[in-house]
């Protein structure tokens, strides 16, 4: 949860820089439908709709002072507050909504295609969910299979990161912390918490024999 948070605050700071600086108005993603050309109206009224439902409902300081303030000249706060109170879901159909224009421009924050990282945070979006239900996670096979940037040689040299298994999610959590927050111990943290927890089969989280020369790894294994 800590990495996959930190990736999400990330992706949703991008997101609203980048809605807010392109149309030059942070209000465009909820009155002009020019801003969010992947969707038709019924998939943007439904993403209005629980958007106003979660200011509602908000307990949040800064939704209660910008209704009172400035409320009865805006329905929907300015995109930058409006990320704030999204969930990691809601987050994902704003940026599946996005213009090609805006996806690519989160996507160089990773140095990654767009389509990838719609696909990574689909796959995040889902594993965020199940550590939110306390569901099983360690071994499970993912039925939301994210790309792997396979021109990329760091995912194929010497070891060949694959997307079915936890290792694979783990690997783009790396690799994502390494771009979002290079500060970050989490690395250090899983490293040890694997090295400690010795009974668990690591091949049934689909990590291969020698994973620590995976590339991604590589820069604090040794």
């Amino acid at each position: 949860m800590d990495a996959v948070e930190r990736v999400e605050i990330a992706v949703r700071t991008q997101l609203a820089y980048q809605h807010a600086h392109t149309y030059m108005n942070p209000f465009a993603y909820a009155e002009d439908p020019r801003s969010t050309p992947g969707w038709d109206q019924e998939r943007r009224d439904r993403f209005l709709a629980t958007l106003a439902n979660e200011m509602k409902t908000s307990k949040e300081t800064f939704v209660d002072h910008f209704r009172s303030k400035y409320g009865a000249e805006h329905a929907f706060m300015p995109i930058w507050m409006a990320a704030e109170i999204m969930t990691f879901g809601h987050m994902l159909t704003l940026f599946r909504g996005s213009s090609p224009q805006i996806k690519r421009a989160v996507a160089s924050m990773l140095g990654i295609h767009d389509t990838v990282v719609e696909s990574w945070l689909l796959m995040l979006n889902t594993i965020r969910n199940i550590c939110a239900h306390h569901g099983r996670l360690w071994n499970r096979g993912l039925g939301v299979k994210p790309k792997i940037p396979n021109r990329d040689p760091k995912w194929r040299t010497l070891i060949l990161v694959t997307n079915d298994r936890m290792f694979g999610v783990l690997t783009i959590l790396k690799y994502c912390l390494d771009h979002v927050a290079p500060q970050s111990k989490w690395p250090h943290r899983l490293k040890e918490l694997i090295s400690t927890s010795s009974d668990i089969p690591l091949t049934s989280m689909g990590f291969p024999n020698d994973w620590e020369r995976c590339p991604i790894w590589m820069e604090f294994v040794r």
